[in-house]
């Protein structure tokens, strides 16, 4: 799981971290590679790193939140995140996507993740994020989510990978 501080877990004890409890659900390890605070721009700079320290199997990454909130170049956001996909496929190892929404109240996924899964073939998730973004009893504050909040997650990341057969559990 990599990603920035929805991946870490903000909000929450370390147990309660979507990794956690997905880890629990799949009864897989699951490593949280989450920074809170960071940037596309960052975690390209982490990103072989980690791959050649974790040698994972499938990469969740969930990225670009911060690129966003901090009003980024958002072609460059998409570019990082491109690159960070690449990489990861030139290993061989899976990709899932999760997108993140607009600087926009009630807003949907940014127009470039869907564009990113289309492109490389990944199995994405659209909306989850945007729609517990929007239910205030999964949040801790504006932009994190409480425990409660974390479990719907790691369940839908679930979900979508129980959907998609080919992905390795």
């Amino acid at each position: 799981a990599f990603g920035d501080s929805l991946t870490y877990g903000v909000g929450v004890e370390e147990d309660d971290s979507y990794p956690s409890v997905l880890a629990t659900l799949t009864n897989r390890e699951v490593i949280n590679a989450g920074i809170s605070g960071e940037v596309t721009k960052d975690g390209l700079a982490r990103f072989v790193e980690e791959l050649d320290d974790a040698q994972p199997d499938l990469i969740i990454l969930l990225e670009g939140g911060n690129d966003i909130l901090r009003s980024h170049n958002l072609i460059h956001t998409k570019q990082n995140l491109a690159q960070m996909i690449e990489l990861a496929q030139e290993r061989g190892i899976q990709v899932v996507l999760i997108g993140v929404p607009e600087k926009k109240l009630f807003s949907s996924v940014a127009k470039f993740y869907p564009e990113l899964a289309q492109e490389y073939e990944l199995v994405f998730a659209d909306s989850l994020i945007s729609s517990l973004l929007r239910s205030p009893e999964y949040k801790s504050d504006y932009i994190h989510f409480n425990e409660l909040g974390y479990r719907k997650m790691a369940q839908g990341i679930y979900d979508l990978l129980v959907e998609h057969e080919g992905i390795k559990l």
